[in-house]
C-alpha cells in the first residue's frame, strides 16, 4: 500500500500525492488518469482521502478518470462529493469541486455529422437510399468519429456508403438540430467534395440499400427529395463556401481544420 509521505513533489507539472500522480492544469485543478489508480478499493479509498485533504485548500477541482474495470471505485468517489462529467465506452470522468464557485467546463453537448455534395463532370450528383428512410434519395454522410477531422470523415463516409473516393473542397452549410441522440444537439456540416472515382460499390450494406449518380436538375425537381437537401445542393452550386486554411495557427502542433470563406483575396493577411 502506498501512502502520502512528506510534501508534494512538483515535477514537470505533476504532483505526486500518495499513490496518485496529479497532473496540474491552468485552471488550478488536478487530473488523475485511469492508468494511475490503485489496485484495491481499500487503497483507493485511503489514498483518495489523503489526496482530497492535501489539495482542498489550494486547488479548485479534482478530475479523475475511472476505468470500467475499476467501476467499483465510482461509489467511493461519489460518496466524497465527486459527480459525473462525461464518459466513453471504457471510462467515466468524475470531478469534485474543492471551492464552492469553481468553474467546471461544460461536457460535450453535441454530436457531429458530415454530409457531402458530390457532383461529377456530367452534372450528376451522388445520392443514396437508406434502409430506414421514408423519403427519397439523400446526400451521403454520417457521424464524425472521435479525433477525426471533418475532411477525413467526409471521405470515409462517402466511400463506405457508395464506394466512390472523394476529396474535400469546401463547407457550404451548417445545421444545428435538437434533440438528437442521447439528449444531445447535433451539428451537421455539409461539404462540397470532388469525385476521384465514379464506380458505385456499397460497403455499408447494413444502412444503405442503393447509391447512384443522378442528374442535378432531375434531383432538384424530384418531389420526393427533402427541401433541406435541395437547399444544400443549391448552396453548393451558388457559393464557394469555406475552405480549409490552417496557416493562421500553423505554429500549434495539433491536428486542426480552420475554415475561411473563399474569395479573390484571403481575409487572413499572411506575413
Amino acid at each position: 500500500m502506498i501512502l502520502y509521505k512528506g510534501n508534494p513533489i512538483l515535477q514537470n507539472s505533476v504532483e505526486t500525492i500518495g499513490y496518485f500522480n496529479a497532473i496540474l492544469d491552468p485552471y488550478n485543478g488536478i487530473t488523475i488518469n485511469k492508468e494511475n489508480l490503485p489496485d484495491t478499493k481499500e487503497e483507493f479509498e485511503l489514498n483518495l482521502d489523503l489526496l482530497i485533504d492535501e489539495v482542498k485548500s489550494r486547488r479548485n477541482l479534482i478530475w479523475m478518470y475511472i476505468d470500467i474495470k475499476d467501476s467499483e471505485f465510482i461509489p467511493l468517489a461519489t460518496q466524497r462529493g465527486f459527480f459525473f462529467h462525461s464518459c466513453d465506452e471504457d471510462y467515466v470522468l468524475v470531478v469534485k469541486r474543492l471551492k464552492e464557485n469553481a468553474i467546471v467546463p461544460t461536457p460535450a453537448n453535441h454530436t457531429l455529422g458530415v454530409g457531402a455534395v458530390v457532383i461529377n463532370e456530367n452534372n450528376e450528383i451522388l445520392v443514396i437510399k437508406e434502409k430506414i428512410s421514408t423519403v427519397g434519395y439523400k446526400l451521403p454522410g454520417g457521424h464524425v468519429d472521435n479525433a477525426e477531422m471533418i475532411s477525413n470523415a467526409l471521405a470515409r463516409e462517402v466511400y463506405e456508403e457508395t464506394g466512390v473516393r472523394v476529396e474535400f473542397e469546401s463547407v457550404v452549410s451548417l445545421g444545428h438540430f435538437y434533440p438528437h441522440q442521447f439528449h444531445k444537439s447535433n451539428l451537421y456540416v455539409l461539404c462540397l467534395a470532388k469525385p476521384l472515382t465514379h464506380e458505385i460499390n456499397i460497403f455499408d450494406t447494413d444502412e444503405v440499400i442503393d447509391a447512384k449518380w443522378v442528374d442535378v436538375n432531375e434531383y432538384l425537381n424530384d418531389e420526393n427529395v427533402l427541401t433541406y437537401s435541395k437547399a444544400i445542393v443549391n448552396a453548393a452550386l451558388s457559393t464557394k463556401g469555406f475552405k480549409i486554411d490552417n496557416e493562421p495557427l500553423s505554429h500549434i502542433k495539433k491536428e486542426m481544420e480552420l475554415f475561411f470563406p473563399l474569395g479573390k483575396q484571403s481575409i487572413i493577411q499572411k506575413k
